[in-house]
């Protein structure tokens, strides 16, 4: 398989819920168009930021099918659809379901309950899951954060070799830059390795990242485009500033209770995706208020993400 690696920002969109929790799958075509219009390049759907954990895997088919149905017109954003990561039978029925609908990419993620004990069985899978969709690359999402699973990914990718023909790279959640710079430039820069750390993606850039997932690309997409922009004119001290207010916003994220708080940002800027599952804590009115408050407090609100209101319904 010929990769073709995905440049850009690559946002991990949030499970849009109801007031009674359900999913709600008719906000997505305007999530979609949200996307769009602020330069995002790719959706990177039921992953972490996306609450894949909590779905159930009806749910995970819901969310498959209205964001490829929102991109069939324009096919303006690749679509990777996080298959799973604990059941092995699951990810593969997500797997050829997500070729079946017209995705574009799948990734897998390590297993976290019964983890792997070495890496051949961390290879072996991965490669269960991709030989049900052959014709679509497939990412690993390195999380250890999350997983628990922590092998270097370059000793990964070298013992993937060409035994999974289809495997085309890794969202790199981790701060190991070496290990990330390893695999980036590991046989000629054949790999598509997507840096997936928002606080840090200036350092990737000098590394020669050139396609990025991330949750704070959501509603901060203006921000990291110029920040990229800036990086590519040679211009360092306003990237450096770019990131340091990025990182200012990621640090309320931290004060108001992690990634539950994402959800709180998408209210602000006026796409309300309802609240996390439990058993993360709701987020409050109040909060939101001394939330916003902070917000409006870091002057950023020009280099945040625009919800046009013609989008509303």
């Amino acid at each position: 398989m010929t990769i073709k690696k995905i440049t850009g920002l690559v946002a991990a969109p949030f499970a849009p819920m109801n007031v009674n929790g359900d999913l709600d799958p008719e906000i997505i075509p305007l999530y979609y168009e949200m996307l769009k219009t602020n330069g995002i390049s790719g959706a990177f759907i039921n992953g972490s930021t996306g609450e894949g954990p909590s779905l159930t895997f009806l749910e995970k088919r819901q969310v498959i099918d209205s964001w490829v149905e929102a991109n069939e017109e324009s096919g303006a954003i690749k679509i990777i659809n996080l298959v799973g990561g604990t059941s092995v039978r699951e990810c593969r029925e997500l797997a050829l379901y997500s070729c079946q609908k017209g995705a574009d990419a799948i990734a897998v993620l390590s297993p976290y309950y019964f983890k792997p004990a070495k890496l051949t069985d961390l290879v072996d899978f991965i490669k269960e899951i991709a030989d049900v969709a052959s014709e679509l690359p497939v990412y690993y999402y390195h999380i250890p954060a999350l997983t628990g699973v922590n092998f270097p990914m370059l000793d990964m990718i070298c013992e993937i070799g060409e035994n999974i023909p289809n495997f085309t790279g890794i969202k790199y959640t981790h701060c190991d830059l070496m290990d990330y710079f390893s695999c980036l430039k590991h046989d000629n820069y054949r790999y598509d390795i997507l840096w997936g750390t928002d606080e840090a993606l200036l350092s990737a850039l000098v590394l020669g990242c050139t396609g990025a997932v991330g949750s704070t690309y959501n509603y901060l997409a203006p921000l990291y485009l110029s920040l990229i922009e800036k990086f590519k004119s040679g211009d360092l001290n306003e990237a450096r500033k770019l990131q340091g207010s990025a990182n200012d916003v990621i640090y309320l994220l931290f004060k108001y209770g992690g990634i539950r708080t994402g959800k709180a940002f998408m209210r602000y800027i006026g796409l309300d995706c309802g609240k996390f599952r439990s058993p993360l804590n709701k987020f409050e009115d109040e909060k939101f208020r001394k939330l916003s408050e902070d917000i409006n407090a870091l002057g950023v609100d020009k280099l945040m993400s625009v919800y046009p209101k013609k989008f509303t319904v």
